[in-house]
């Protein structure tokens, strides 16, 4: 699996899950048969589908934002893409190096 798939994997999986749980909550109180947009009555079909693409959606792009503005690439695939992985340490108050 190549770095650019493991991090689209890494944003739309777990946007996929929360899209479900979100669409589960949001549509345990509303009732989607009652929505009308101006003349257009959608079934309720159409608005489960257009509410979970549209919760997928915004999901993935607040997670793609925060793990852009991260930088971070996981210790793992930084090993198997042949690049040492970072180790970073710290001193304690006895003046020794310990591994975080």
């Amino acid at each position: 699996m190549s770095q650019q798939s493991l991090r689209f994997a890494q944003v739309l999986w777990p946007a996929f899950l929360m899209a479900g749980v979100l669409e589960m909550v949001v549509f345990s109180v509303l009732d989607p048969s009652a929505l009308s947009f101006g003349d257009w009555h959608p079934e309720p079909v159409t608005i489960y589908s257009l509410a979970f693409f549209v919760f997928w959606a915004l999901i993935a792009a607040a997670s793609a934002a925060s793990q852009w503005m991260a930088g971070s690439v996981p210790p793992d695939a930084a090993a198997s893409a042949g690049q040492p992985a970072q180790v970073r340490r710290r001193r304690t108050r006895h003046g020794t190096a310990q591994h975080v």
